[in-house]
């Protein structure tokens, strides 16, 4: 368990980290995001001991991380996949992580082999695919068998297996009992593998709820595509009970707010005619956009605004 009590994280007069709080609980796959800029990395790295707080603090497993008597086993941490020695080999960066700890060569192999890297652990690091490179600093993270992960975008780089690998390896890690918190920008992966969500903004904590209510009450709610010679009577029957409409063409339009049954039901009553209904459900990646528009710190501009 990581038990964060209103920390704050300030460079100079940025505020990167602000009056966090929050517990990180056992057992699920714990999702973080939050756009650029907002905080999620130097959360992550308040959490190791990799900077201090400027105020509040942080528990790992009831204590300090900073005080564990075998950090490696309790927290297991990829926060940048390069940082390796890379004209060392994968094995020889394994040998030496665990060395640090007592684990041995034969711990190392099985890492190795779990990771997808055998055949190519003789080979220095430096010229290691991206993807590669993730692996390894998944291996790492792994090396002790820890009772907490950490992982920062462990799927950058990684092909359609090594995406699914990993899928697979933070659910049995959470069946387990295993905490787990997990950073990424892919919100379709977030939304298959997360069981809870920790949404920040600007260093402040906007959402933290599992994910299938954050999805329902962020987001606009169920909608329904509707098709209908008779879309031009059906759309105002609905509006008139509190149902968005967004209409497509003449025959066409998206009902927000309503199930399909609602829908079906009103145009029998009325004996207008449906060709197709067809239930939207909601994304992350919705939801997401929708509670943290205006927390965004870098802000792109459209080609044609930058041309005006």
């Amino acid at each position: 368990m990581i038990e964060i009590n209103g920390i704050t994280k300030t460079y100079g007069e940025k505020v990167a980290v602000d009056d966090l709080t929050t517990t990180i609980r056992p057992g699920v796959v714990t999702g973080f995001l939050g756009p650029n800029g907002a905080g999620k990395t130097t959360t992550m790295r308040l959490i190791v001991g990799l900077d201090r707080p400027t105020a509040g603090t942080v528990r790992v497993g009831g204590h300090s991380y900073a005080h564990s008597a075998a950090p490696l086993a309790e927290v297991g941490v990829l926060l940048d996949a390069k940082a390796v020695d890379k004209g060392r080999s994968a094995r020889n960066h394994l040998l030496a992580v665990g060395a640090t700890v007592g684990i041995g060569k034969a711990r190392v192999e099985e890492v190795l082999a779990m990771v997808g890297l055998t055949e190519v652990a003789h080979k220095p690091a430096g010229g290691f695919s991206l993807g590669m490179g993730q692996r390894l600093g998944i291996a790492v993270a792994l090396l002790a068998d820890p009772a907490v992960l950490i992982l920062d975008e462990p799927v950058n780089g990684l092909d359609i297996d090594g995406i699914q690998w990993v899928r697979a390896l933070l659910t049995d890690f959470a069946v387990e009992g295993r905490t787990i918190l997990l950073s990424s920008h892919l919100m379709s992966e977030m939304q298959l593998v997360a069981d809870h969500l920790l949404v920040i903004g600007q260093g402040r904590l906007l959402a933290d709820t599992s994910m299938s209510d954050f999805i329902h009450h962020t987001s606009h709610g169920e909608a329904v595509e509707v098709t209908s010679p008779d879309a031009g009577a059906l759309m105002p029957l609905l509006a008139a009970d509190g149902v968005v409409i967004t209409s497509t063409d003449a025959s066409r339009f998206t009902a927000t707010g309503v199930s399909s049954d609602v829908v079906g039901d009103l145009a029998a009553v009325h004996g207008l005619r449906l060709h197709n209904l067809t239930t939207v459900t909601a994304s992350l990646e919705e939801a997401y956009l929708e509670l943290t528009r205006d927390k965004v710190e870098y802000v792109g501009g459209s080609r044609l605004a930058m041309a005006a």
